[in-house]
């Protein structure tokens, strides 16, 4: 037995190659739609069915009850253990993690793993997770497909207009009292009419610039390789800050892409450019995003990540022109929702000797 995603979420995931179609001989029932269904889906006892945690996923910890009544969860993190020992307890008989960046699987928690076949990420992205020592082991990774791309999109449409329109910058104005004393209030920026560059043209990315080109901007992006759609590539970054207004960072965090947007990048888009940044923090130089804003070299920011989370430069906090969130993009009762259900599946699937439903190409 399987569960029912959304709708469009699994159109979505066959659409993106995520679920194949010929997979569709899978038998899809809700798990969520009845409260009153507490019994484990398969015939195998949720005992046997052991799933390992490190660190609890905020989808896990919303949803926990729907994890706990199918599979035996293991907390590393509730035991008074070291963790290294608790792993070491453990050895033998955990064949599954369910992780988030919250609780990175590193080389060291693999090798302390000998009988893991299968790590469940609990995010789209799996930089906190060691790939070549996964693909070494011949390990399986799987993600949560495709559940957070809308909700990331919007929320970064959000940032880039919040920061261009100075919306933020109100708000602290009004609610620090000094809108009959401040005078002249600055302008902001038109949103249409601007050129924006889409800096991976993924599933977010591909949102975003959709959401954009609807909203009048003109788009290009940069990606490992052309797309088929109808978006002007750019094969350097560089050149596309040059020729930009704003860029958007939705790309994923390899050893090619990190720092990739340097203060040359920073320079090429000038002092009115705008920087959002919905992907990860270590894409961006943050020492040198720091002195390019503060010197007034680039026009504002707009960030979700950040580099060494979650410590922000306190230098980012005075400043009108940038716009903070705590990484919550993708946080949304929603999207939360649906990603239990790819989690859950993935967990079934394995358990159950199925195909899984949102393999990770390990090409790291």
């Amino acid at each position: 037995m399987y569960f029912t995603l959304n709708s469009n979420k699994l159109k979505s995931l066959i659409i993106c190659g995520m679920l194949s179609p010929i997979n569709q001989d899978f038998t899809f029932i809700s798990f969520f739609m009845n409260p009153q269904d507490h019994q484990s889906p398969s015939s195998q006892p949720p005992e046997l069915r052991k799933v390992l945690i490190l660190r609890p996923p905020p989808v896990f910890t919303v949803h926990e009850q729907y994890f706990s009544n199918r599979f035996h969860i293991l907390k590393a993190y509730d035991s008074p253990l070291p963790t290294h020992d608790f792993l070491h307890a453990h050895a033998q008989d955990v064949k599954v993690v369910l992780c988030s960046g919250a609780g990175p699987i590193t080389a060291d928690v693999i090798r302390d793993l000998p009988a893991l076949q299968l790590v469940v990420s609990a995010a789209t992205g799996v930089n906190h997770i060691d790939m070549a020592e996964c693909r070494r082991r011949g390990i399986t990774v799987t993600n949560a497909g495709d559940v957070f791309s809308e909700d990331v999109a919007d929320a970064a449409v959000g940032l880039l207009t919040d920061v261009m329109r100075r919306i933020s910058s109100g708000d602290r104005l009004v609610r620090g009292g000094r809108w009959p004393t401040s005078g002249e209030y600055p302008l902001g920026s038109k949103l249409g009419g601007k050129r924006v560059g889409i800096v991976g043209l993924g599933n977010i990315g591909f949102r975003v610039a959709t959401r954009l080109e609807a909203m009048g901007c003109i788009v290009s992006y940069t990606s490992r390789q052309k797309k088929h759609c109808p978006f002007t590539f750019y094969p350097d970054i560089l050149q596309l800050a040059v020729d930009s207004y704003a860029l958007v960072l939705c790309c994923a965090l390899t050893n090619e892409t990190r720092h990739m947007i340097d203060n040359k990048v920073m320079m090429g888009l000038g002092e009115k450019g705008v920087i959002v940044n919905v992907a990860r923090g270590a894409l961006i130089d943050e020492a040198e995003l720091v002195k390019c804003l503060v010197e007034g070299e680039i026009g504002g920011v707009g960030l979700d990540v950040f580099e060494n989370e979650p410590n922000v430069p306190k230098e980012l906090f005075e400043l009108d022109n940038v716009v903070l969130l705590p990484h919550k993009t993708a946080f949304t009762k929603e999207s939360f929702y649906d990603a239990a259900q790819v989690l859950i599946g993935n967990l079934e699937a394995f358990f159950t000797n199925k195909p899984l439903l949102t393999p990770v190409a390990n090409e790291f």
